[in-house]
């Protein structure tokens, strides 16, 4: 291969390496995001933020990790929670990556990759300059040795982010009187897995690192948390509580049947292994064992609203929404219409094809996606219902908002179009297609700039 050939080869496999990750898929549960969002509110109010405006989103992925994009969104791989025993070492998580949110980590992130660039372009520059004068193999050596610089610093700059993010989650945990004892144990954790993977805690190592070592986190950490005030403060039992009803009930709903029945045999009668078994009889069609298992827990507490949308949620999947009907409306109720419930309770109402129930499966997916607005199966039933009832803009309407959120612009420009020509001149409505249609074409026309 040509020395021109090997630098066309170089600067294309570094463009690639560039290049985001495909996006992850998100998993929404009512439960779920009340638990975290409770969890999460002392520690955004101690760093200083909103808590209405910060979002805790659980992302569907094994591995344990946890990071900010953007924005003011905590993204938490469900592997996390798996890993985690406890819901203060999940608030240490928190804590940490509240730190980068209030850092502008995201936003600075261009400072470090901007160096970076700068010094992976003039090593090139300066390859090609000694390409040009003959020393092929000196350019290829100039050319490595300049991206390995660029690296370098990269690495370094990162870890100067997540160190600062450390001692800031460290700063909110005291502040909220919540102990780092969580932060320490999940961070031990951590270095266990470096321990048992072969990655190196020599001094050496931690160079090619994004994130410190462990070990060093352990150490500058525990000095702080050791003499805090709310070292020795009790976990929260009630937030316990709950955190092991959701990991238990997200166990169920992600892994194999098997592999959860095997984690919470039948002879735990405890709520949460209770959970998680009628997320594995449900998911093998055991309607019966499900329902037995849902029938139980309600038994435990006949107003938790969450027990009454599983048991709901059961029934609807297995053909049966008029059974359901009574235990989603509950559910539904109980939670002032929770947006994600609430769409499970008018799906249930559409699928008995019982025109009768169409008039509240509206009301009820109308309140849920004004109380959502990016909830897509909402829209997707709520334009059910208008077709059903032959307002036909309106279900346009209702598709064009779910095409635009799953990125079908020109679909959604279509429905949109089609939205616009039938509702009233000047309405809401007619105001929301027109938005959705720029909004389309100003996404379409923005992607060949991202390509």
């Amino acid at each position: 291969m040509s020395i021109l050939a090997r630098l066309i080869a170089l600067v294309a496999a570094l463009s690639l390496a560039a290049q985001p990750a495909a996006a992850q898929s998100i998993l929404r549960d009512a439960e779920t995001e009340s638990l975290l969002q409770d969890m999460a509110a002392p520690l955004v109010k101690s760093a200083g933020l909103a808590p209405g405006n910060v979002d805790i989103v659980l992302v569907n992925d094994p591995s344990i990790n946890a990071f900010v994009a953007g924005g003011q969104a905590v993204y938490i791989h469900s592997g996390l929670i798996e890993a985690a025993d406890t819901a203060n070492e999940v608030q240490g998580v928190i804590a940490h990556e509240l730190g980068h949110i209030s850092g502008g980590h995201v936003i600075r992130s261009s400072e470090g990759y901007g160096k970076a660039t700068n010094i992976s372009i003039l090593s090139l520059l300066l390859g090609v300059a000694a390409a040009a004068a003959g020393a092929g193999e000196a350019a290829m050596g100039v050319i490595a040795a300049g991206q390995q610089a660029a690296l370098g610093s990269l690495l370094a700059f990162t870890r100067v982010q997540e160190s600062s993010a450390d001692a800031a989650g460290a700063q909110y945990l005291s502040k909220a009187g919540i102990s780092g004892r969580g932060s320490l144990t999940f961070f031990k954790k951590l270095q266990n897995l470096e321990f048992r993977y072969g990655y190196s805690q020599s001094d050496d190592a931690s160079y090619s690192r994004t994130h410190p070592l462990s070990g060093d986190r352990i150490a500058r950490l525990r000095e702080d948390y050791v003499i805090d005030p709310a070292w020795n403060t009790p976990d929260d039992p009630a937030l316990q509580m709950r955190f092991e009803r959701v990991k238990a009930k997200l166990f169920g709903y992600i892994n194999e049947p098997a592999r959860t029945l095997q984690e919470f045999p039948e002879s735990r009668t405890d709520i949460p292994a209770r959970y998680a078994r009628a997320y594995a009889f449900h998911k093998n069609a055991l309607v019966d064992q499900a329902l037995k298992e849902t029938s139980a827990l309600l038994d435990s507490d006949p107003r938790d609203p969450y027990f009454l949308e599983l048991k709901g949620q059961v029934l609807l999947e297995s053909g049966r929404p008029a059974e359901a009907l009574d235990d989603l409306r509950k559910a539904t109720d109980l939670t002032n219409t929770n947006p994600l419930i609430a769409s499970i309770f008018g799906h249930a109402l559409i699928a008995t094809e019982d025109q009768a129930n169409f008039p509240e499966a509206e009301r009820v997916l109308r309140a849920a996606v004004s109380r959502d607005r990016f909830n897509p199966f909402a829209w997707y039933q709520l334009g059910v219902v208008y077709a059903a009832d032959g307002d036909m803009p309106r279900a346009r309407l209702a598709s064009a908002e779910q095409q635009v959120m799953s990125g079908s612009y020109e679909e959604a420009i279509r429905s949109a179009q089609y939205a616009e020509a039938g509702l009233p001149a000047g309405s809401p409505d007619w105001i929301r297609a027109q938005d959705i249609r720029m909004q389309a074409r100003a996404e379409l026309e923005r992607q060949p700039k991202r390509r």
